[in-house]
Order: C-alpha cells, then structure tokens, then sequence
C-alpha cells in the first residue's frame, strides 16, 4: 500500500479483506486493557494546563499561542494530515521531516502512528474498524480509542500495513524515536527562557520559568489535542453535508475556526488529497491559507485543488 491508498478503492476492498477487525468502543478497553504510559502521559499534560493560571504571565500565553500555530497547524494539518497522509502537496524532504517533528511535538504521537491511524480511518470512515467512529461512543471516538493497551505487535503491524511509505524514510523513523525526548527538551528550554527571561520582559527565576512549561507544554498541547481530537468526534456529529458520502462527516464552522481549518471534514471526505478543506469562500482555511505561501515561496508544489479532479469524480 502506498501513499495515497486511502484514495484507491482497489487498495481499500484489500485493506478490508485482510484486515483482523477488533471490537470497538469501551468494550475494548474491557478486553484489551489499558495503555497506562499513554493514559499517564494524557493525565500529565491536563494537569499542567490546570495549574497554568496561578502561574499567568503575558509573555507565556503569547509563546503558547505560538506554539499552538507551529505544533497544530503547521505540524498536524499542514504536515501530518495534508502533507504526509493524503499527499495534497509536495515538499522537500527536510520540510516534510520538519513538519513531522512539529506534529510530534503536539503530544498526539509519532508521525508514523498517526498517519497509520487516520488512514485506516478513511478506510473504514464510520464502519466497522473505523479506529474512532462516533457510532462507538463519543468519547470513544475524541479521546478514548487510543488508550486500550494494544501492544507493540498491533501498533508495529499497524504502521507496516498502512504506512509502509513512512516506514522506508529512515528519519521519519529517527523522529518516531524522538517523541519523548523531543519533548522533555521542549520543557528544559521553556524553563530556561523563562528563568533567564528578563529579555523579553519577564522577571525571570523559577516562577517565570515554570509559567512558560505549564503554558507552553501544558495548555498549548491540551488545546490542539482537544482541537484535533473534535475532527474524529464532533465533525462526525454535528454540522451540516455538502456531498453524499459513504460515511457520517459533516463540515463545522467553530471547528473549522478552532482547528485550522479541519472543521470541514465533509468537504475532506469527499475530496480527500484537495488540500483546502474549505470549499467556499467564507469556509475558512488557515492551513490551506499557509500551504498556498509556501507554494508562492518554491516551498510546496504540486498542490492538489479541487478544480484538478476531474467533474465526473464522485464523493468518496
């Protein structure tokens, strides 16, 4: 299976026959167990973002919002999801490795996983081996389908069959490994931009310090998980549909707003490698909308847009 086998359906009926299909939903959690690092880590990360406002300054919530765009849009739309999943444009290799661990600096996972997962979604968008389908509980679908202990087997067997292209790059591999390092660094430098941070204003020592980790890892990393995660939940439930699909997305304009532009999802659906998601002009698309400045900056051509597919495509 290659790159954009989410758009065959040839590779899709092969994907489904060979597939090994779990059951979903809390049952999983039940019969698998649960994947306590990854529920630990998740549990971490939201009580950084609690203890966040004892420890308010200025100059934390504008590095956090910073970090919002580079990890959320940049990293996971731009780079996981539009980049590396579907292939909606092409880059150089140093840009997609960049993009990559940008989007593990999110706390969502290598690029590796994660590509696998969202692949196997459109596999399977809302049917039976949709890895977070709604029709499995809403918060099965936003939060809980990815703690059930699966093991190493499942997840290595996982990326091999829906994201060999990745598994062949070896620094995508490198970055994989790098998931959690990547971040404890992330927050020795916060620390020390904040203890050292009369520079930009800021009274420095431990306080400072600590303000910057628990807004610059904490909240920053809630936001876009949340952000993300209502693309799988919300987006399946609530909003309205433009094209008749094979599954339950439907486009949202808060998400839209919140997530970058990925609240339209039944215009993704539809058209899964047109790389704005965004279908009218009042749908907006800060993704795409930066996709469209790299390629004005020889950083990004063949761009798919939605007048390169031909009239008598149907949905997907």
């Amino acid at each position: 299976m290659n790159e954009r086998l989410v758009d065959k359906p040839e590779a899709i009926e092969l994907a489904r026959s060979k597939e090994n299909l779990p059951e979903a939903g809390a049952a999983m959690l039940v019969k698998q167990g649960i994947d306590w690092p990854v529920v630990v880590w998740i549990g971490l990360v939201h009580l950084l973002a609690l203890v966040a406002p004892f420890y308010f300054r200025w100059q934390s919530l504008v590095i956090c919002a910073v970090l919002i765009v580079l990890t959320g849009a940049v990293g996971v739309c731009m780079g996981y999801h539009r980049c590396l999943t579907h292939g909606a444009f092409q880059t150089y290799r140093p840009i997609r490795w960049l993009l990559a661990f940008l989007g593990g600096l999110s706390g969502e996972g290598s690029a590796l996983t994660w590509v696998a997962n969202h692949r196997k979604h459109h596999c399977f968008s809302d049917k039976v081996g949709d890895p977070h389908s709604p029709r499995d509980g809403t918060w099965w679908s936003h939060m809980l389908w990815f703690m059930p202990n699966f093991g190493r087997r499942w997840h290595r067997e996982l990326v091999e069959k829906y994201a060999p292209d990745m598994l062949k790059d070896k620094m995508m591999v490198f970055i994989h490994h790098l998931f959690l390092p990547s971040h404890l660094a992330t927050g020795v430098i916060l620390f020390l931009v904040g203890y050292f941070g009369t520079w930009i204003g800021m009274e420095g020592g431990w306080s400072s310090g600590l303000s910057l980790v628990l807004w610059g890892l904490g909240v920053r990393m809630v936001y876009v998980l949340h952000v993300t995660w209502m693309i799988n939940s919300v987006t399946h439930m609530w909003g309205y549909r433009r094209y008749e699909t094979t599954d339950d997305s439907r486009n949202l304009w808060w998400v839209g707003l919140l997530a970058f532009g990925e609240g339209w999802h039944n215009n993704h659906h539809a058209y899964q490698r047109v790389a704005s998601q965004g279908h009218r002009w009042w749908e907006i698309d800060v993704t795409y909308y930066m996709i469209v400045l790299m390629e004005k900056l020889g950083l990004a051509w063949d761009v798919v847009r939605l007048r390169d597919i031909p009239r008598n495509t149907k949905p997907a």
